[in-house]
């Protein structure tokens, strides 16, 4: 019991790191656009994602503990996979690049688990579904960023620019908001995916049958968007910076287009239960409306480092949690 303890601390210590690290995705665009503080943008953010349990089911977190063979979960492989993502996490906060808290998850699991036992511990099928929204995901976010930054310069470009933006500042709030409950909706789940799968291999819970949605116990709803919550009120400046002032320039209307664009992009693929990046969504939507000016109004050389560092994310994290598995094992740890 004394190690389930310990795996599901470190669980919400991820949940805590992906708030603070993905704050930037909730914020940046309301804080650079300077429709709200930092200060009150966070709280704003962070109340979003703590009140989306009540929203959004739990077919995410279902998924995600099903995407690992149930029988080859032990509590060492779940706890070398929070360990690659927590690092992998950090390293890319303090590099300031917005990098996917999901992805570095997955990766983390992923390498853990074939480490121990070869690639057939993975649902193929699941991880392939996952790395096909690692190209939709910012792709659709930056297609409906475009849509709507269009349409809206059609039924606004007469219009004189004062008011306009005094229009879009008020609504920036509810797109925050959106984008907020969204981040909230998808993310949390994936933290309550690492949970339940614990419980799974410490026989806490019983594995649901093959194609049935996994069942998950309310206290960890609670206390995932708690911990998710709390990291949000801690901000995650070094990423703000990027995502909401080095990409492109933002003025209040494109503001509400990237994050309006990236909420719809959530409510969807959160309805469909898959674990998307909330950062590629995000990212994608700031590109869509950055180019709707012009091509050179987006700084391609900062897109492009996230990009790769979106690259990077699986095999880094795979890496880092494989060889804490490895270092577990040397160490006589049963894992």
């Amino acid at each position: 019991m004394t190690g389930l303890v310990l795996i599901i601390t470190l669980a919400l210590l991820f949940d805590f790191i992906n708030g603070f690290h993905d704050a930037a995705n909730s914020i940046a665009t309301v804080v650079s656009t300077r429709v709200l503080s930092p200060n009150a943008a966070v709280i704003w953010a962070a109340a979003f994602n703590f009140i989306a349990f009540l929203i959004f089911d739990t077919h995410v977190a279902g998924n995600i503990a099903k995407g690992i063979e149930p029988g080859v979960v032990t509590l060492g492989l779940v706890a070398a996979g929070l360990v690659g993502a927590v690092v992998w996490d950090l390293l890319t906060w303090w590099w300031g690049l917005p990098t996917s808290s999901s992805h570095a998850l997955l990766g983390g699991l992923a390498g853990a688990a074939v480490v121990k036992s070869g690639f057939s511990a993975l649902d193929l099928a699941f991880f392939g579904k996952t790395a096909l929204f690692i190209l939709v995901a910012p792709f659709l976010g930056m297609g409906l960023g475009y849509l709507l930054m269009k349409l809206l310069m059609w039924l606004y470009g007469n219009k004189p620019h004062r008011s306009v933006d005094r229009t879009f500042r008020r609504l920036q709030l509810v797109s925050a908001a959106l984008y907020s409950l969204g981040h909230g909706g998808n993310d949390a789940q994936k933290t309550m995916g690492i949970i339940v799968a614990a419980l799974i291999a410490n026989n806490q819970l019983v594995a649901s049958a093959h194609g049935h949605s996994q069942h998950v116990p309310l206290w960890v709803v609670l206390s995932c968007h708690a911990a998710m919550g709390l990291g949000t009120l801690s901000g995650g400046w070094r990423i703000v910076k990027t995502m909401g002032m080095k990409i492109t320039k933002l003025a209040p209307v494109g503001g509400f287009c990237a994050e309006t664009s990236g909420a719809t992009t959530l409510f969807m693929v959160t309805a469909l239960g898959v674990p998307v990046s909330t950062t590629h969504t995000i990212t994608g939507a700031i590109v869509g409306v950055g180019t709707v000016r012009k091509l050179s109004a987006v700084r391609w050389g900062v897109a492009g480092r996230v990009v790769w560092a979106w690259i990077f994310t699986v095999p880094g994290s795979a890496a880092i949690s494989s060889a804490t598995y490895l270092l577990l094992r040397a160490l006589g740890v049963p894992v």
